[in-house]
C-alpha cells in the first residue's frame, strides 16, 4: 500500500523557522530575522506578534530585540538575567507612561551592576538615552548600584566592598561609604549623592554627564535580586522635586516586578 502523501502547512513551517531562529540566536532584531529567513519584515512582524501572544517570544524594550520566552526553552532560576528582564519589561513600559524620565533595570555581578533592560527608547529625547543592555555600572557611584548594595545582606555587602576597596583607601572613606548605605536603607531609595572618593568604575562618567538618578531595589522573598532607577538631566529638576513626584511610582513598579517574579519563579 502506498504511503499517503500529506502536504505541509507552509505558513506554520515559516512560523516555526522564525521561532527556531530566535531560539538559536537567543536575541535577534527584526532586520537579522529578515536576513536569516528571507521573509518580508511585515510578514515577520505578524509572525512575531502571534508568537508573542502564544507566550513563545517577547520583545526587549532596550533595543527592540526578540527573545525566546525563558519558560519555553529552559528552567532558569529566578535570578536568570533573561527571566528578570522578561518579567520586568512590561512593568517598565507601564512606568514610562507615569514618569517623564527613563529607567534601567540592573542586576548584581561580582564587582559591578549590569544593565538588563531599559525603557529609554520609549522616550524621544537625546537626554533620555540610557543603556545599552550589558553596560557595567558602579556599585558605589551610581544610584542603581547603591540601591542594591544597601539592600543586600551584611555578608554579601562585605564581600562586594572587599572587592571594590582600593589598595590604599583614604582614611575614613570606608566608614563614609557604610554610613551612606545605612542612610539609603533608612530612607528606602538611593541617589548619586554624596560623592565618594573610591576610584570605582563609572565615577568620572557620573561626575561629568550632568544627570541625576534615584533607584530602589527589587525584592524577591525578602532579598534584592535587581534594582530599577529613574534618570533625568540635572538641569531639568532638583533631586527633591523629582523624588517627591516620582518615587512612589518607582517603588510601586519595583514591588510589582518583585511580586511577578515570586509568582513566576521559573
Amino acid at each position: 500500500m502506498l504511503e499517503r502523501r500529506v502536504k505541509t502547512v507552509r505558513a506554520l513551517e515559516r512560523g516555526l523557522d522564525v521561532l527556531i531562529e530566535v531560539q538559536t540566536r537567543k536575541a535577534a532584531s527584526l532586520h537579522e530575522l529578515h536576513l536569516a529567513t528571507g521573509l518580508p519584515k511585515a510578514t515577520l512582524l505578524r509572525m512575531l506578534v502571534t508568537l508573542g501572544q502564544k507566550g513563545l517570544v517577547w520583545q526587549r524594550l532596550a533595543d527592540g530585540a526578540y527573545l525566546p520566552h525563558v519558560d519555553r526553552v529552559e528552567r532558569a532560576p529566578v535570578t536568570s538575567s533573561s527571566h528578570i528582564a522578561e518579567i520586568a519589561s512590561p512593568h517598565m513600559k507601564a512606568l514610562s507612561t507615569r514618569v517623564a524620565w527613563p529607567s534601567v533595570l540592573a542586576a548584581p555581578r561580582l564587582d559591578h551592576m549590569e544593565i538588563l533592560e531599559t525603557n529609554s527608547p520609549l522616550f524621544k529625547l537625546d537626554s533620555a538615552i540610557l543603556g545599552p543592555v550589558g553596560v557595567k555600572l558602579s556599585y558605589i557611584h551610581t544610584a542603581t548600584g547603591r540601591a542594591y548594595l544597601a539592600a543586600c545582606g551584611d555578608a554579601e555587602r562585605d564581600s562586594i566592598i572587599d572587592r571594590l576597596r582600593p589598595r590604599n583607601p583614604p582614611e575614613g572613606s570606608e566608614a563614609e561609604l557604610r554610613q551612606m548605605l545605612l542612610q539609603v536603607r533608612q530612607r528606602g531609595y538611593a541617589t548619586r549623592d554624596p560623592l565618594l572618593p573610591w576610584p570605582d568604575r563609572s565615577k568620572q562618567l557620573v561626575l561629568r554627564d550632568g544627570r541625576r538618578s534615584m533607584a530602589v531595589p527589587i525584592m524577591v522573598a525578602g532579598a534584592p535580586i535587581a534594582t530599577i532607577n529613574v534618570t533625568w538631566p540635572g538641569r531639568r529638576g532638583a533631586d527633591e522635586a523629582v523624588v517627591q513626584r516620582h518615587l512612589d511610582a518607582l517603588k510601586a513598579t519595583a514591588r510589582a516586578i518583585g511580586r511577578a517574579l515570586e509568582m513566576n519563579p521559573n
